[in-house]
């Protein structure tokens, strides 16, 4: 099954989200029950670093929740909230 992963960071924590990067990083290249499709930062209209979007496959919703118990943006209090939804993947899967 595929996913969607929507992260929005809180407030005024860009500073979070940069110290944190390298670890969070390293922890999505890392082996897991979950693969990662697609990843990267969501921006606002002034082009800096919000949120995340993930596209993962994993066997169920609960795979990926804890999953990301151990998201080193999390860990660093950089999450202000995580939504995780189904996701039927149609155009650009290889």
């Amino acid at each position: 099954m595929e996913f969607i992963v929507y992260g929005e960071d809180k407030p005024n924590s860009l500073h979070i989200r940069q110290a944190a990067r390298d670890a969070h990083l390293a922890w999505l290249r890392a082996p897991s029950d979950v693969k990662l499709r697609v990843a990267g930062p969501w921006l606002d209209d002034e082009g800096v670093m919000r949120g995340s979007l993930l596209i993962v496959e994993a066997d169920s919703k609960n795979t990926v929740l804890n999953w990301l118990k151990n998201d080193p943006y999390k860990a660093a209090g950089l999450t202000n909230s995580v939504t995780v939804k189904a996701y039927k993947w149609v155009i650009g899967k290889s």
